[in-house]
């Protein structure tokens, strides 16, 4: 997610790129498009890296007992079908 310090120094490079006459009016610009990037970020459906982290994990693990529920049911019907070759 992108973090306020990360979007003050967006505001100040884009402040910085105006035009030598404009420079007067940097500071305003910095700030009207600090509030716009942080209106416009808060409209998207993003998660924090903290939650995005947690969900990988969860993930992995559900994967992990999928499989290894997997291998269980392949064995007992393994198992079935050798019971059932030998009655």
């Amino acid at each position: 997610m992108i973090t306020p310090n990360k979007l003050e120094q967006l505001a100040q490079q884009l402040g910085g790129a105006l035009p030598p006459g404009l420079k007067s009016a940097a500071d305003d610009f910095e700030a009207k498009a600090k509030t716009i990037l942080q209106s416009q970020l808060s409209k998207l459906d993003m998660v924090s890296r903290e939650e995005f982290d947690r969900q990988a994990a969860v993930l992995a693990k559900t994967r992990m007992m999928v499989e290894q529920l997997e291998a269980r049911l392949a064995a007992l019907e393994a198992e079935k079908g050798a019971n059932d070759d030998n009655a």
